[in-house]
């Protein structure tokens, strides 16, 4: 079963213009994942995760622990077509000097697979998430270079 979520969302992630240019019209999500709470709940268990992963540690090294979870909790709550506003900057602006590869993105995914698993969300409404968020891919990854 993971390893079905870990293809569909590395097919996510390769550039779907599909969902990069229209969002998902299921507006299921949001109250799937129990709401503004439930998505508090999970960023509470995602954060630490993000910290403690010597893959994804580095990026995270000097981030105000608190405000990135309320950040996400926005973001995420915004994404699932909850009620909230994402007040963060840009994905393109706050990660462009990062370096971020495209195996760092994959990592953060698998993380937040941990945390949606730890906090009991559905299987769909983790793949509707996701959805909503793999077009965020290419402001994240840093292109290879030459």
């Amino acid at each position: 079963m993971r390893l079905v979520v870990i293809t569909v969302l590395a097919c996510l992630l390769l550039g779907s213009s599909a969902f990069a240019q229209t969002p998902p019209a299921n507006d299921s999500v949001y109250p799937a994942w129990g709401g503004q709470a439930g998505i508090r709940a999970v960023m509470d268990d995602f954060v630490p995760r993000l910290v403690a992963d010597p893959r994804t540690a580095p990026f995270f090294k000097d981030v105000n622990r608190e405000n990135l979870t309320k950040q996400l909790t926005e973001q995420l709550c915004q994404e699932a077509g909850g009620p909230c506003t994402y007040q963060g900057a840009p994905m393109k602006l706050v990660h462009q000097d990062l370096e971020i590869r495209r195996r760092d993105f994959n990592a953060l995914v698998e993380i937040l697979q941990l945390s949606m698993d730890a906090k009991g969300i559905p299987f769909a409404a983790q793949n509707g998430m996701l959805a909503r968020l793999a077009p965020m891919h290419r402001d994240i990854v840093t292109p290879a270079g030459p």
